[in-house]
Formats: C-alpha cells, structure tokens, sequence
C-alpha cells in the first residue's frame, strides 16, 4: 500500500511575490506565475499557497489554489484557477510585475508516484495533476474530463510531457470521448498501480466506488473552501474515518478511503 514518503513542509508566513506571467487561458479561466524562492524551492505536488489580494483589497480573505507548475530553477510557481468570484476576479486582473503576498507550501501532498499510475482530472483539478506528472516523470495516463470542451482549460504546452498518455472526455461530446471520467474508467482501473484525483466532489465519489474494495490504492485532493490555510479556522473540515479533518492542514490530499462522500 502506498505511503505519503514526503516530508510535510509547510510555510505559515506570507511572502512578497512579484507576477511575472499574467495569461488569460481561456475564457474565465487566469494562470498567474509569481517569483517565489521560497514556494519553489519546497514545494512538493499536491501542496497549495494561499494569495492574498491586492493590498487596496486587503479586507478580502485570501484565496486557495493547487500548485499547477513548479521552477525550481528560475524559482518561479504558478497557480490555474477559475474566475468564479469577486476574489478571483481581482487576481485575474493583477498585472505583469505587480506584486502580491502569497503564503505556502502549505498541506501535505500525493506520495510518490508509481510508474503506469492513472490520474483523473475533473475541470481546473487538473492543476495538481499536472504538476504531480511533470515533477514525477513517470509514464502515467490522465482522463481529463469537464462538461464541455471550453472547459478544458489547461494549456497544451503544460500537458505536452513525455511521460504523459491522455484522454480527454467531455459530457456534451464536444471533444474526446462523450460521457464522463467515471465511463472510462472500468477499462483501465484494474491495470494501474495507483490512482490520483482532483475535482468536483461527485466524480471523486464515482471514482471512489469504482476502485471499491479491490481496486488500486487511491489518493484524491479534496477542493474545499479556505479561509486561513493553515488549520485555525477549522472552515474546510471534512468528513473522514477518524472524525472530521482539515482539508487545509491534514490535506488536501486523502486516501479515497479514508475520505466520506455522504452529504
């Protein structure tokens, strides 16, 4: 059975972080890359910051989001989020070289990824994924699903990796294969080491029920909302077989069965 074999660094203390790419990938959808020697140079998949806004916004919470690439070299990190909100809405308007305060690495992350793993990636849960396969790798093959094609976001250069097989799906049929991740999944379950996942809270259940009790260890990265990042406000608590977790601190990433999808 897999084990989480990473350290568990966290950092708690917000850092000044200058923008140095500002790309509109598709419509309301925004990837933001900072400079940040600290995010970069331990960050490991899996693990998220927190961004706080622009400091004539300071009176609104900061914003969680997934590490989507990593630099370690050029110590650079970038996120890939939805713009949904007046939050996200303000980052998605931040421009090249302006700086803002982001807090992290924070939570713990996947464990090591076996060679032939299989992720699945529902919409923008594609962002830990991503990272995950560039940093392991290891050959794997992603399902990539979303409702339509618009909604497949990611850029096709960040999942232009050697090591990576995919397979795109999409509910209307607009691009891939029509149905959902859950319909492609039986064929290829049963043939992969592990499984990693991030998305809507309805495919991580279909997902879980379709390993079931003998499929491939599972491991998901659970999308709650955050208020502080770090535990305190015990805000994304989640259901669990030990009593309710922080998805921020004892997460994001659970094993599927450890994790209760009953509402």
């Amino acid at each position: 059975m897999l084990s989480l074999s990473r350290s568990e660094t966290s950092y708690n203390k917000p850092e000044s972080c200058r923008v140095t790419i500002k790309q509109i990938v598709a419509p309301n959808y925004c990837r933001l890359t900072f400079k940040s020697p600290v995010v970069a140079g331990a960050a490991y998949p899996g693990q998220f910051v927190m961004v706080y806004m622009p400091r004539e916004h300071k009176y609104l919470l900061p914003r969680p989001f997934s590490i989507f690439r990593l630099n370690r070299v050029r110590e650079e990190v970038s996120i890939l989020f939805e713009v949904k909100g007046k939050g996200t809405e303000l980052l998605a308007h931040t421009k090249r070289g302006s700086q803002l305060r982001i807090m992290g690495p924070l939570g713990t992350g996947f464990p090591a990824l076996p060679e032939g793993s299989l992720l699945v990636a529902g919409g923008i849960g594609i962002a830990p994924l991503v990272f995950l396969a560039a940093a392991e790798g290891k050959p794997c093959t992603l399902i990539y699903g979303a409702r339509t094609a618009s909604q497949l976001i990611c850029p096709p250069d960040d999942l232009t990796l050697p090591n990576l097989t995919i397979l795109e799906v999409t509910e209307d049929g607009s691009k891939g294969a029509k149905g959902s991740v859950s319909d492609l999944l039986p064929g290829l379950v049963s043939g992969a080491p592990a499984l990693f996942a991030c998305g809507p809270r309805q495919m991580l259940r279909a997902v879980k029920a379709l390993c079931g009790h003998s499929g491939p260890p599972a491991w998901f990265s659970m999308e709650e909302r955050m208020a502080c990042g770090i535990g305190a406000c015990l805000g994304c608590a989640v259901q669990t077989k030990t009593g309710y977790r922080r998805v921020c601190r004892d997460g994001p990433v659970f094993s599927a069965g450890e994790v209760f999808f009953d509402d």
